[in-house]
């Protein structure tokens, strides 16, 4: 499973990708507005540090403005991948951006029938919003086991990317499920090195190998 960070803090991407587990990156209106700056500048930078997709968000509901500033914002990079809301309107940009041969991440979905138009649109990339599902009662998890079921059915190609995901639980339960990628907040990120029993057993190696008195080096 591809893993995509979800911020527009420069800074902070810089510091993630030093792991070399950063496969892509993930912006929205909220993360850029956050970043108090330029949006085609902060895309820019990003584009430039990270090889992999990075979704950029278009700011408009209706049809042609969707696509002029889908445009626009493709124009940036190479591996950008215009971000588009699952609405009539953004599916039409959708199926048009896909003849341009250029990629797509349809966001805010929240059900089968939705992922289903997102594929038949020829999304590269369908984002079902997990935790926003769980905070109304539903299913989260279970939505993208039925999603990854019917693109298995039909031979999609539109990968699906776990978007809305709170924390390591739900990137266990994401990559059960088939999705093809997840995108995580950085505090998510970080969460999926930590387990109790490692630091444990790391404090037991330490402690025994000190009481040796040796050095590797």
């Amino acid at each position: 499973m591809l893993i995509f960070a979800d911020t527009a803090d420069t800074k902070l991407l810089a510091e993630l990708n030093e792991t070399g587990l950063i496969d892509g990156v993930t912006t929205n209106p909220t993360l850029i507005a956050k970043s108090g700056r330029v949006i085609a500048e902060v895309i820019k930078e990003i584009a430039e540090m990270i090889d992999g997709p990075i979704s950029a968000e278009v700011t408009a509901t209706d049809y042609k403005q969707m696509i002029a500033e889908g445009e626009k914002l493709a124009a940036i990079a190479s591996n950008i991948v215009i971000k588009v809301p699952l609405t009539v309107d953004g599916l039409k940009a959708t199926k048009a951006f896909s003849e341009q041969g250029l990629m797509t991440n349809v966001t805010l979905c929240f059900s089968v029938p939705q992922a289903l138009l997102a594929a038949k649109a020829g999304a590269t990339f369908v984002s079902p919003f997990v935790g926003r599902l769980e905070d109304q009662g539903a299913d989260g998890i279970q939505l993208l086991h039925d999603i990854r079921t019917v693109y298995d059915q039909y031979d999609f190609d539109t990968e699906i990317l776990a978007a809305s995901l709170r924390n390591s639980a739900h990137v266990a339960q994401a990559a059960i499920a088939g999705a093809d990628c997840a995108t995580l907040p950085p505090a998510v990120f970080n969460e999926l090195f930590k387990h109790p029993l490692t630091d444990k057993g790391l404090e037991i190696f330490m402690a025994d190998w000190a009481k040796t008195g040796q050095s590797i080096l």
